[in-house]
């Protein structure tokens, strides 16, 4: 088991989360000021409004950032397979993937708000976006860096391109697909916070800055923190087991 896997252990998650609210305790007691308030009164609260508000604003967000990597993963996985099975398709997109690829995608938001109006399909395209060229451009090199004589074995097998797809490319693209799901879905989160900020209704971007900061409700604006915390960790959690379960198998 390699130090990464060990870091990401129950016991070691647990002791990360009991040494995070011990600093968040100290820290408190040093400010001594509204701002920011301890654990000891923001958790209570956060577990009694979890059932409340806070879950829908929680599965808002959740439903968002799921139907995101859904239409990204089904668009950027094949287009990103094609790139690395035909190289003079990749000649021809590769510049304009290395041009766009670096640019903060959040710049794009007004530009889809005009397109596709102020809906939350608008905020979903953004945060897809944001993970299409993550999966395009990992999926893209991991087709293209496949070992030529396992391509040339399974051809003299009789194998055409369909059958490459499915014994070779695809089985390669599944760690690549999940792999740059877990880099990128803290910034999905943290775009999606920028987003749900206004001109919407729920969210818990709108519930941390609308309804909590903007009217100085600091303990509860420490839950929705906690609870985006929470959407970003279980989701980082959830692909880093698949991805996990998968190695294995």
């Amino acid at each position: 088991m390699s130090e990464s896997r060990q870091r990401t252990t129950p016991m070691g998650t647990l002791l990360g989360s009991l040494t995070l609210l011990l600093l968040w305790q100290g820290a408190s007691m040093l400010l001594a000021r509204p701002i920011l308030p301890p654990p000891t009164v923001v958790v209570p609260l956060f577990l009694a409004a979890l059932p409340g508000d806070l879950g829908l604003h929680l599965l808002a967000s959740t439903a968002r950032v799921l139907a995101a990597v859904f239409l990204a993963v089904i668009t950027a996985a094949p287009l990103g397979l094609a790139l690395g099975q035909l190289p003079k398709l990749d000649r021809i997109m590769g510049p304009l993937i290395a041009i766009i690829y670096p640019i903060p995608k959040i710049i794009f938001l007004p530009v889809i708000y005009v397109l596709l109006g102020i809906t939350d399909f608008s905020k979903i395209i953004l945060i897809a976006i944001i993970i299409f060229f993550q999966i395009l451009v990992v999926v893209r090199d991991e087709a293209a860096g496949l070992r030529r004589e396992l391509i040339v074995s399974v051809q003299s097998l009789g194998a055409g391109r369909r059958a490459l797809f499915r014994y070779v490319y695809l089985p390669a693209s599944i760690p690549a697909v999940l792999t740059a799901l877990r880099v990128s879905v803290g910034t999905a989160v943290a775009v999606l916070f920028i987003a749900e900020q206004s001109l919407t209704s729920w969210g818990l971007g709108y519930y941390i800055v609308v309804e909590t900061y903007q009217v100085l409700m600091y303990p509860e604006m420490y839950t929705g923190i906690m609870a985006m915390g929470l959407l970003g960790a279980s989701l980082y959690g959830l692909i880093h087991a698949i991805e996990t379960r998968y190695s294995k198998g």
